[in-house]
């Protein structure tokens, strides 16, 4: 049987990065998981591939057919997003292996409905000073920045991530994203350890 690796961690802490390098790794043959929003889609970015950009009704849809594994909604500066993860048919655990990045309540969700010893959390974190300055700088290069929701992510984030929430659900191990590089051999060094259990 396969497993889940579920990135996660705060705004700007470079898990996007982290993911695109792990799944373009032969070795690891990591397979993907498409997230669905409700949220606009961002320059950059392409249906399919970031998430599957779905409109409420089709959301409606899904949750009438009882196809939605996990569902969070964010109050933004610009309405509330939605954020799920479908069964449709992308997970087969019988066969591959998955990388996928989410929140601590999605992990939560996904784990208790997959089971504890198939979805495996990987956390990064980084100092928050330096998470400040990489989403200033990402947001700066949009065509239509959108500071105020920006910041809002942040702030949000320290209660999202707080440390008992953290050790309710068994996640003490962290990987430091302080060098980038390294960071990622950690978590490969990680990953292949774990695939082999």
């Amino acid at each position: 049987m396969g497993k889940i690796f579920y990135l996660m961690g705060k705004s700007s802490s470079g898990k996007d990065t982290i993911y695109k390098d792990l799944v373009s790794d032969e070795k690891l043959q990591l397979k993907t998981i498409v997230l669905y929003t409700t949220r606009p889609i961002r320059e950059g970015e392409t249906d399919g591939i970031e998430y599957y950009f779905s409109s409420e009704e089709e959301l409606e849809h899904l949750l009438a057919d009882g196809k939605i594994i996990e569902l969070r909604a964010y109050s933004t500066v610009h309405g509330v997003w939605k954020y799920f993860t479908v069964n449709d048919e992308q997970i087969q655990l019988a066969a591959y292996n998955y990388a996928v990045i989410g929140t601590l309540v999605s992990y939560e969700k996904m784990r208790d409905y997959f089971g504890a010893g198939r979805v495996i959390p990987i956390y990064i974190e980084v100092e928050d000073g330096v998470r400040l300055q990489r989403a200033l700088d990402r947001e700066r290069r949009q065509k239509e920045p959108k500071y105020a929701e920006m910041c809002r992510r942040f702030l949000a984030d320290s209660e999202d991530f707080a440390e008992d929430k953290l050790e309710k659900l068994g996640i003490g191990y962290r990987f430091e994203n302080q060098e980038l590089p390294e960071c990622i051999n950690h978590i490969k060094t990680f990953i292949s350890k774990e695939i082999m259990i």
